[in-house]
């Protein structure tokens, strides 16, 4: 039998104006915007739906800002029979995953996201990290070249591994330069610097990972409903108490995107459902297995087409 996963993407897919025909069109996803600026105290949606974009670009901003969207979706969505067999999400998105799983609460996942972004903003002065794209290179020589790089100018480390072909690293900014310029010895094509805040991922997080444990400490977890794969170990997930100890892991640890996406094919899952703002996530899934079926969710078109498929 054919297996659904409902995915969900993480910061960089964030758009002035994501969600607001689900807001105006569906009272469920109106009540997820309405919730998150409660939970806040502050105008949330506002910035969604109106920007300016530097405030929507502000990680603290961002990170409840897509959760808010890709939940919001998720809420019409099982409001009209949906659910999947599994769920996982990109980094911030795990959290969107989370909510989905029944993990945790709407309100307590917008509040945690929010400190999340502000620790991880405050976690290394601005400047000090840097994150580049690598393209073409193979993981295990983008390791080797990483120690080597860190071992003589600065701490360097692969952070989202995405798809083949296409692997993020995060560190020190004259780390990251190492790679930028050396790249082509782990057999990289290209190497591109990018516009990131901080060195998400990378160990240099660890300060906003210790922050953040004292946060979920207060925070009510669930075992989950539906399993969830973990960023940081790309396995199934139910427990509650690991769940805590792999978000705390996740923000200094690899985002182990491609071995997700291979584990819930293992799984059996044929059909991917990526819900929320963009589809970034769909073009790494085709890069991993092209034979899988992506669904992006992320308007009330979309939404409507999967609801009511066509003929």
């Amino acid at each position: 039998m054919t297996k659904t996963a409902f995915v969900f993407p993480g910061q960089g897919a964030q758009a002035v104006g994501m969600g607001h025909d689900a807001f105006q069109t569906f009272e469920e996803s109106r009540k997820i915007f309405e919730q998150a600026d409660e939970a806040l105290g502050f105008s949330l949606s506002d910035i969604i739906f109106n920007g300016p974009d530097d405030s929507l670009k502000q990680t603290a901003n961002t990170q409840p800002a897509l959760l808010t969207v890709s939940v919001a979706l998720l809420e019409a969505l099982k409001d009209r029979g949906l659910t999947p067999d599994y769920v996982a999400g990109h980094s911030l998105g795990e959290y969107s995953a989370l909510v989905a799983s029944g993990v945790l609460s709407f309100a307590d996942a917008v509040r945690t996201v929010r400190s999340r972004g502000e620790f991880m903003e405050q976690a290394v002065p601005s400047g000090n990290g840097a994150m580049a794209a690598v393209l073409g290179a193979e993981r295990e020589a983008l390791a080797q070249l990483c120690k080597a790089v860190t071992a003589e100018v600065g701490a360097v480390e692969l952070a989202n591994v995405n798809c083949p072909g296409q692997i993020v690293v995060s560190g020190t900014a004259a780390g990251v330069q190492g790679v930028v310029e050396r790249g082509k010895e782990a057999g990289a094509k290209r190497v591109i610097p990018l516009e990131v805040s901080g060195p998400f991922h990378s160990s240099l997080m660890k300060p906003a990972a210790e922050r953040l444990a004292g946060v979920l400490e207060g925070v009510s977890f669930h075992d989950a409903a539906i399993p969830v794969i973990a960023n940081v170990t790309a396995e199934p997930v139910s427990a509650a108490s690991s769940i805590r100890e792999l978000l705390v892991e996740q923000v200094y640890s690899p985002v182990l995107w491609e071995d997700t996406i291979r584990k819930l094919i293992d799984l059996g899952v044929t059909t991917f459902v990526e819900i929320g703002s963009g589809n970034v996530l769909a073009g790494l899934i085709k890069k991993v297995d092209r034979s899988v079926t992506i669904i992006p969710v992320n308007s009330v078109e979309t939404l409507q087409a999967v609801v009511t498929p066509a003929g």
